[in-house]
């Protein structure tokens, strides 16, 4: 896939919003316009900090459900990405946590958000919500289905997670792209907050073969430098929010902060990008 047509940039930035919790979660508080105000509020501080793209992710509606959620998360999220959309003209994503990626599609397609982050394409993991098999043949028959142009990027040996097979990377990031036809494919850390090596973002590059390979998790204004040397962009959220606390909101400041040292890296490949992408209403 070409990512300079989807996002305006060949290594494009993408901030998270992690939604509050929502309906039927352990912690739902009882109120979704809480929940939209923030998302709407931590959208606006990524685009006017100039990431190049946007997902949102039921992250604290954590302990999740491996597969499946609850309708009322799909109607919820539905909803948030819908007012996102109206505050910012950035290309949106979608997670369905932990890995219901026919839940993203659906959105995605209902509300043309452009694509999707699935935790296990391919394999078998064995994660904190049990094993989890990735459902490749599925959710692609269910893209085409839909008709939908949704690109599926696709976490390789996510984090909070242990393979059952062996964990070679050159095969799993192979078995992705080949066998789980991922349009890009994501390697993180170990957890969140937690970066990749840069030895196996060099090996995972190398066995995509022109695949795009994004940064997962662990990205900072410090190491994001280093760390696009070996990469074609960067899904971050932990690193942006204030304090660097992951309870807490987007800070506009480290977005700024972020998006600068990236663009720093970006100078012997000449990019640059000036085009605000807040709406502006009268």
């Amino acid at each position: 896939m070409d990512l300079h047509q989807l996002f305006k940039t060949r290594t494009p930035i993408i901030g998270v919003v992690h939604l509050l919790p929502l309906p039927t979660s352990p912690r739902w508080g009882g109120s979704l316009k809480a929940v939209i105000d923030r998302a709407e509020q931590e959208a606006t501080a990524l685009a006017s900090g100039g990431v190049d793209g946007i997902i949102v992710e039921n992250f604290f509606d954590a302990p999740f459900t491996k597969n499946q959620v609850d309708p009322a998360v799909v109607s919820a999220m539905t909803v948030v990405v819908q007012r996102i959309q109206n505050l910012v003209t950035l290309p949106v994503g979608l997670n369905v946590l932990r890995n219901d990626g026919k839940s993203a599609i659906a959105i995605a397609a209902s509300v043309k958000a452009q694509f999707v982050r699935v935790n296990v394409l391919t394999g078998v993991m064995a994660t904190d919500q049990g094993l989890i098999e990735g459902e490749a043949h599925q959710l692609l028959r269910y893209r085409r289905e839909l008709g939908a142009d949704v690109k599926i990027f696709a976490d390789v040996l996510v984090k909070h997670a242990r393979p059952l097979s062996s964990p070679n990377l050159t095969v799993a990031v192979k078995d992705t792209i080949e066998r789980g036809l991922a349009d890009a494919v994501i390697l993180s850390g170990w957890a969140t907050g937690s970066p990749p090596n840069l030895e196996d973002l060099e090996l995972a590059s190398g066995a995509a073969a022109g695949t795009p390979v994004l940064i997962g998790s662990g990205a900072s204004w410090e190491n994001i430098g280093t760390l696009l040397q070996a990469a074609n962009g960067v899904i971050v959220s932990s690193s942006l929010k204030r304090h660097g606390q992951i309870e807490q909101p987007i800070d506009p400041i480290r977005v700024s902060q972020f998006v600068e040292a990236a663009r720093r890296s970006w100078n012997s490949k000449g990019e640059s990008k000036s085009v605000s992408s807040v709406k502006l209403h009268s």
